[in-house]
């Protein structure tokens, strides 16, 4: 695989949670796309501007608010929420080209979307859900890490969770988790990779066995939905082994876990990897705090081995030979739809009902 992987531009990324755009001014950089974020005063709504001025190109996000105006904090230029210049220092007439592009922003299910390319073909409903990190019921721990890597390299990681076994061993990671073979479904038109592997008996790991009591051995389930180009799911279901779920498809004595990362590239060779845990049992704070700090010491390996693996990648020979095997169908399915993405023009996946 390359270390570069093309930007489909034309697509909704998440640039932020949010929580962390408010009235101070967040810089993040999206498919090399500098951008400020903030919220209005009165009703709150997030912008997206352009983060250099038009004039030397001074970072906006190092610059100030007046009302729901960005004052450039070098000389003064002035921008209103749709990016025109209001006010020039010294003069009058606001020169007809002082703009800066604004962005189509949505804030949906906990995280901010935003919108790279042509803004008249984005389209809200296209946007796919993750609506147990805004319901009532479920807690959810939250991070953010940059990683060094394409991002590219993050997607495979994802969805070949065999990785599980040796990289977060003691954690997450079992035996069973690499010997058990996986089904992929793809769906082409919309976008969208799945790939389970269902163990019968397995290891409960650390990450579940103090967290939910269980001590011995488990049912565990691993279901994926990544929804081409940002957005990854995994259902995860553990249950004591014999335990079944009801005919309705309840399972009272199962845990339900939804596991959510938005895969956003940054610019080329660096990703922003956002990372949240998802659960609606044992609530408390203290089961909290321990998802918080293991699922973190997971995340981190995975940052410490896609920043090598881009290092390595880097000094390869030319033509160096990849090699593939089953677990790795649906990393090369995902392969395929974000090539596509960039070479049919960037057109919007099919909405998902």
């Amino acid at each position: 695989m390359p270390h570069t992987t093309a930007f489909a531009r034309n697509q909704w990324y998440v640039a932020a949670y949010s929580h962390e755009v408010g009235r101070d001014l967040l810089g993040r950089t999206i498919l090399g796309e500098p951008i400020v974020f903030y919220r209005t005063e009165d009703e709150g709504t997030p912008v997206a501007l352009h983060d250099r001025c038009v004039h030397r190109r001074y970072p906006l996000s190092e610059s100030g608010l007046d009302g729901d105006r960005i004052v450039c904090g070098y000389h003064g230029f002035t921008y209103d929420t749709t990016g025109t210049c209001v006010y020039v220092p010294g003069q009058k007439r606001v020169p007809r080209t002082a703009r800066v592009a604004s962005y189509p922003v949505v804030e949906q299910d906990t995280l901010i979307w935003v919108w790279i390319g042509d803004p008249a073909l984005a389209d809200a409903d296209t946007i796919p859900r993750a609506k147990h990190l805004d319901s009532p019921g479920w807690v959810t721990v939250k991070g953010m890490e940059p990683i060094d890597s394409d991002y590219g390299l993050l997607v495979d990681n994802l969805l070949d969770l065999s990785h599980e076994t040796y990289l977060h061993g003691g954690y997450i990671g079992t035996p069973e988790v690499a010997e058990t073979p996986i089904t992929t479904e793809v769906d082409e038109g919309a976008g969208i990779v799945r790939v389970s592997r269902r163990m019968d008996d397995a290891e409960c790991p650390p990450f579940y066995a103090r967290s939910t009591g269980i001590a011995g051995r488990i049912t565990r389930w691993q279901d994926i939905e990544y929804h081409a180009p940002c957005l990854y799911l995994l259902h995860s279901r553990i249950a004591p082994v014999g335990v079944l779920p009801e005919a309705d498809g309840s399972d009272p004595n199962g845990f339900h876990t939804e596991i959510t990362y938005a895969i956003t590239p940054s610019a080329d060779g660096k990703v922003y990897d956002f990372w949240m845990v998802s659960r609606d049992w044992a609530t408390d704070d203290e089961v909290t705090e321990f998802l918080r700090a293991n699922n973190h010491t997971v995340v981190m390996q995975d940052v410490d081995a896609l920043n090598l693996l881009q290092r390595t990648l880097g000094s390869e020979r030319s033509g160096y030979q990849e090699l593939s095997i089953n677990i790795d169908t649906g990393g090369l399915a995902a392969r395929r739809i974000l090539a596509r993405l960039v070479e049919e023009g960037d057109k919007p996946v099919e909405k998902v009902l």
